[in-house]
This record gives structure tokens, C-alpha cells and sequence, in this order.
């Protein structure tokens, strides 16, 4: 008679099946298939941003100190980030939490500042079919901009997760993951004001 066997099947596995190393080659990945976007993005403006179709030029629209402000409201999320990371590794959750929010309240603020500028380039009829060089530019701008809404929608769920498990290895996995999702933003925003507002005004 043979004997059956009593061991009852495995259908996961009980060991570490996602190590940390995949994670961040993986989302190296995906920044650099983001990097080929805005790639993409600015040989178009490049390309057409001079074509203003006897409408309003970029030195007639832009605000250069109120772009400087915007600016500087990116930059200094960065440096809150940042702070943020040092005090994750302290394991201080809430001085975490704290620098996350303070990282989310200047993000949004950028965001106010260029949704404002959207809105009042629309309501001056300089709208994104009035030229190609203001097609171009609400493109670049503004999926610059949905990425940054994006970043703060996945800081708040990171800032709930923190509350709620605390500083676990999971969670610092994320935290570096949205750091360098954060600071590629902002280098591809010196792009933009470098290339979009300084030269557009200045050029």
C-alpha cells in the first residue's frame, strides 16, 4: 500500500522574493525612459519654439521673478527632501513625517504658482493652439507639471504608510525611490528655466 504524502503544497515562497537591488535597477529604468520623454519634449520646443505665428513671443507672456520664485520653490523641496532622508536614517519617524510635509507644502506651492500662470496666459488668449511655440511650451510645462502633481499624490500615500507601520525597511525603499523621482524633477526644471524662460526672454 503506498503511502501518501501529507505535506501540504507551497504556493509562495517564505524567504525575501523582492530584493532591494531589483527595485532600484528598476526604477532607474524608469527614470531614464523618462529622461528619453522630456528628451523627446525639448528637441520639439527647440524645434518649434520660435514659431509664434504673429502671436505673443516668449518675452511678451513670461514673468521671469515670478518664474525666479516658482523656481526656488522647487529647489528648496528638494533641500526639505533631503532632510527628510537624513532624518529616515536617524529612524526619527516623526522628524520624517515633518520634512515630508513641509517637502508636499512647497511642491504644491509650485504647482499654485504655475497653474496661476497657465490660467493667465489662457485668459490673455495665449493659449496652447494660439502658435506652435505655445503648443511646445504647455506641453514641456505642463508634463513637467503632471509629474509633479504625480510626486506629491505618491508623498502623501508614502507619509500615511510612515504613520502608519512606521520607518520599516519596505517604506525607506520607497522614500529613496520617490527621492530620486523628486530630485530628477528638479533638474529637468533647470532645464526648462534655462532653456524656456531664461533664453526665451533674454535670447
Amino acid at each position: 500500500m503506498q503511502t501518501q504524502d501529507t505535506e501540504k503544497p507551497q504556493f509562495y515562497l517564505t524567504e525575501d522574493h523582492h530584493p532591494e537591488g531589483s527595485t532600484n535597477l528598476g526604477f532607474w529604468l524608469y527614470l531614464m525612459s523618462d529622461c528619453l520623454i522630456f528628451a523627446v519634449l525639448f528637441a520639439t520646443y527647440a524645434v518649434l519654439g520660435r514659431n509664434y505665428a504673429a502671436g505673443p513671443s516668449p518675452a511678451d507672456l513670461f514673468d521671469l521673478p515670478l518664474v525666479a520664485i516658482n523656481t526656488s520653490m522647487l529647489l528648496l523641496s528638494s533641500i526639505t527632501y533631503g532632510f527628510a532622508m537624513l532624518q529616515m536614517e536617524r529612524n526619527a519617524k516623526a522628524e520624517t513625517l515633518f520634512w515630508l510635509a513641509v517637502t508636499g507644502v512647497f511642491g504644491l506651492a509650485f504647482l499654485s504658482i504655475e497653474l496661476y500662470e497657465f490660467s493667465h496666459m489662457i485668459h490673455e488668449g495665449a493659449g496652447p493652439t494660439r502658435s506652435a511655440f505655445l503648443s511646445a511650451f504647455f506641453t514641456l510645462v505642463g508634463t513637467h507639471g503632471l509629474h509633479v502633481t504625480f510626486g506629491i499624490i505618491w508623498l502623501v500615500t508614502l507619509m500615511v504608510q510612515v504613520g502608519m507601520h512606521g520607518l520599516i525597511p519596505e517604506n525607506r525603499r520607497r522614500l529613496m525611490c520617490l527621492s530620486m523621482f523628486w530630485h530628477f524633477l528638479d533638474v529637468v526644471w533647470i532645464g526648462v528655466f534655462s532653456v524656456v524662460y531664461l533664453m526665451g526672454v533674454v535670447g
